[in-house]
């Protein structure tokens, strides 16, 4: 990173989440993968750390920064465990419903917590038959009096298990499509919100990915995000265009922490008499990988600074870095599986995990196939004239 290039707060930031990463997060990362449990004394370190509000404004006790101050933080955790990167980017994956479209109270109410440490917050949009096509959710919420009863399931729910609150998705007229999914923040305890299933999963295992039942669920209108109904899937849209950088520096994380291991696993490898990265083929892998994660890289850091600059139309590019970003990950990491051979294909050694913590990264928060349909609307779009 060319530090004239990034704020003081940012390279203060990055700092301090690679301290926290490699001296908290790598010594106990295959522990919790193995055991697949959520890592708390992590989450205590984060919140002792002062990390866990970056994104959330100062004045509801944040740090105040940006997209990009986000990304720099989930980067470097996830170079040491693509897991507990996530598990820190879902808790903004969560929030920035609140923070673009709630009120001053709401606002008031649900984001210090977070900024603190001391809340977790989930994002429930996805169901088992509206995953790419969102808009075909069929939860339901339903006003009565001066509250709204949600019934349905949510599927895919990161971190569900482990939040203090969950922004949940839900239509409120039927008649509308996705003008009728309007958005609320449902709080842990609330009688008919009940944690289902665990998905046991390939990859990030130490955050809890849960189905959410929503049985009879009373929610008080309050909780209706932005006191509107059918803003839902507006707010869900412009909140993952916000977030997808976060996925993308995820994937770069992985994608160089997968690198950092397999130079110096090829660096001590001895074969034939000499060093397995002085071979010229092997060099020419490294050289690759090493390109693609910086070229990557800088593509999330345009986007997350395009968001941040507050321009309007920031689909595309966020799309774009979502895309590359991940499928550089995918790549790299089976490449330095392959730099380990046989033990890349064991757990005697760390890399195999970045491998399957890398593949998520393809599919949430947008499968690639989906960037790719949006990206070419998009160029389709401005080559008619239309807006990017």
């Amino acid at each position: 990173m060319i530090e004239e290039l990034y704020t003081k707060q940012q390279v203060d930031l990055r700092n301090r989440a690679r301290e926290l990463a490699e001296n908290v997060m790598r010594p106990v990362a295959a522990k919790y993968d193995v055991a697949q449990e959520y890592p708390w004394e992590v989450q205590k370190a984060i919140k002792d750390a002062g990390l866990s509000g970056v994104w959330i404004p100062k004045e509801y006790g944040g740090l105040g920064g940006g997209v990009l101050d986000l990304c720099l933080v989930v980067e470097e955790f996830s170079r040491a465990c693509g897991g507990m990167g996530v598990g820190f980017a879902v808790n903004a994956l969560g929030s920035f419903p609140i923070i673009i479209s709630g009120s001053d109270d709401q606002k008031e109410r649900w984001l210090p917590g977070i900024a603190a440490g001391e809340k977790l917050i989930a994002f429930g949009l996805s169901e088992k038959m509206a995953g790419s096509d969102a808009g075909s959710m069929v939860t339901r919420a339903e006003k009565d009096g001066d509250s709204y009863v949600l019934n349905g399931e949510k599927k895919w729910n990161t971190g569900g298990s482990v939040a203090s609150y969950n922004t949940i998705f839900a239509v409120t007229n039927p008649e509308r499509g996705a003008r009728g999914v309007s958005a609320f923040v449902v709080e842990e305890g609330t009688p008919g919100y009940k944690i289902g299933k665990h998905e046991d999963k390939m990859g990030i295992r130490c955050v809890p990915v849960v189905e959410i039942h929503l049985d009879n669920c009373r929610v008080p209108e309050a909780n209706l995000l932005g006191g509107r109904e059918g803003q839902g899937f507006k707010q869900a849209m412009i909140t993952l265009d916000r977030a997808r950088p976060g996925v993308a520096a995820q994937a770069v994380g992985l994608a160089q922490g997968a690198l950092d291991l397999a130079m110096e696993y090829t660096g001590e490898r001895q074969q034939f008499g000499q060093s397995v990265n002085s071979f010229q083929g092997i060099q020419w892998m490294l050289a690759d990988m090493a390109t693609q994660i910086e070229a990557a890289r800088q593509l999330v850091h345009a986007a997350a600074r395009t968001i941040d600059s507050g321009h309007k139309n920031i689909t595309k590019i966020s799309a774009m870095c979502k895309l590359m970003a991940t499928d550089v990950s995918m790549k790299v990491t089976t490449d330095c599986v392959q730099l380990f051979g046989g033990y890349g294909y064991c757990k005697d050694y760390p890399i195999e995990k970045y491998m399957r913590d890398a593949k998520i990264t393809q599919i949430y928060e947008g499968t690639n196939q989906v960037q790719r349909l949006v990206i070419a609307r998009k160029l389709l779009r401005e080559a008619a004239g239309g807006a990017s």
